[in-house]
């Protein structure tokens, strides 16, 4: 299933819904059907991605490399475009938002 952001300031971003919910369940938002983050969310919400980032959550250890050698991406590289999502919202005017949609809770 497929999940869509669309902010007010910098346009649309579409994530699988696993990848969705893990960055989502990162920042402590429920992974509803629809969901919303607030100009005042934005920044604390890209600073903790940007933190999980930092802890490594999400990667997988080198062994783990999948058949035929090739290593799946690793969370922290499908965050950084939410990050930039929630942090070019973040400095728009005071209406600035970021809503996501997604066909059923996931």
């Amino acid at each position: 299933m497929l999940v869509k952001f669309v902010s007010s300031e910098s346009g649309e971003l579409l994530m699988f819904s696993e990848v969705a919910g893990s960055l989502l369940r990162a920042i402590g938002k429920e992974c509803t059907a629809r969901g919303t983050f607030t100009r005042e969310q934005m920044m604390p919400a890209a600073q903790t991605l940007r933190e999980a980032v930092a802890r490594g959550e999400g990667d997988l250890p080198d062994e783990a490399v999948e058949t035929g050698g090739e290593k799946p991406v690793a969370l922290r590289s499908r965050a950084w475009p939410l990050i930039d999502m929630l942090e070019r919202s973040s400095r728009g005017d005071a209406q600035a938002n970021i809503i996501w949609e997604a066909s059923a809770a996931f």
